[in-house]
């Protein structure tokens, strides 16, 4: 059984050879060197999660509507209102205007809710 030296096999190699292997290298170091970035953007990544929270809770709040046009079958009328009238009840407007400024600005809302979990996680601790 005849065994080889390691380095019989690195001069065995032809320099187009040893030149690819080189260029494979740099590209497997480079796309290392890449994700090591994306690791340490903090900035990167704390943006990437705030967008991700936003995507959630519009779809949440688009679940919620679903939900509530279905158990109400005149908050689905194409006319906005459910008296029947083609004109919006007077909660309803106000429901809407609601949502139509949270939608513009959903930074005060987000701080709002989480002003009123913290107070209610920290009444229920103080029980």
């Amino acid at each position: 059984m005849a065994t080889q030296d390691p380095g019989s096999e690195q001069e065995s190699k032809t320099p187009e050879e040893i030149r690819a292997e080189i260029e494979q290298t740099r590209n497997e170091l480079g796309d290392t060197v890449e994700a090591l970035g994306a690791k340490t953007d903090v900035k990167g990544r704390a943006q990437d999660k705030v967008d991700e929270m936003k995507t959630s809770a519009q779809d949440k709040v688009e679940e919620l509507k679903t939900t509530v046009q279905d158990k109400m079958p005149g908050a689905a009328a194409s006319d906005g209102g459910a008296t029947g009238t083609g004109e919006p009840s007077g909660p309803q407007v106000q429901a809407q205007a609601a949502m139509d400024k949270a939608r513009a600005n959903p930074l005060p809302v987000a701080v709002a809710v989480a002003l009123l979990l913290g107070y209610l996680i920290g009444r229920r601790r103080g029980e």
